[in-house]
């Protein structure tokens, strides 16, 4: 003999109602590419990267972080280096290669 029991979940849980840990939806499409960007010290600077970026076609999301050098894109496609590399310069930095 089993008892079955429904455990609530906590108010701010990651995980739905039925247990899972996501909402059911899916990105479908997208490409994340992490970039080290050299140059960065500041939110300005972040700012000025995210920016350009944002601009190229298909970009969706763009977070750079001046602490570690990072920016991550999310794009509908996958960008090439050249396209990456043109608009962190034109920002004013470099771009040293992929994360």
């Amino acid at each position: 003999m089993t008892a079955e029991t429904d455990t609530p979940q906590s108010s701010g849980s990651c995980c739905s109602s039925t247990g899972s840990c996501h909402d059911g939806t899916v990105d479908v499409g997208t490409v994340t590419a992490v970039y080290k960007v050299t140059g960065m010290t500041c939110g300005h600077c972040e700012g000025a990267v995210t920016a350009e970026l944002t601009a190229l076609p298909g970009v969706t999301s763009v977070k750079a972080v001046a602490a570690t050098g990072e920016v991550t894109v999310i794009s509908g496609a996958p960008l090439t280096d050249e396209d990456v590399r043109a608009a962190v310069d034109e920002a004013g930095y470099e771009l040293a290669g992929r994360a």
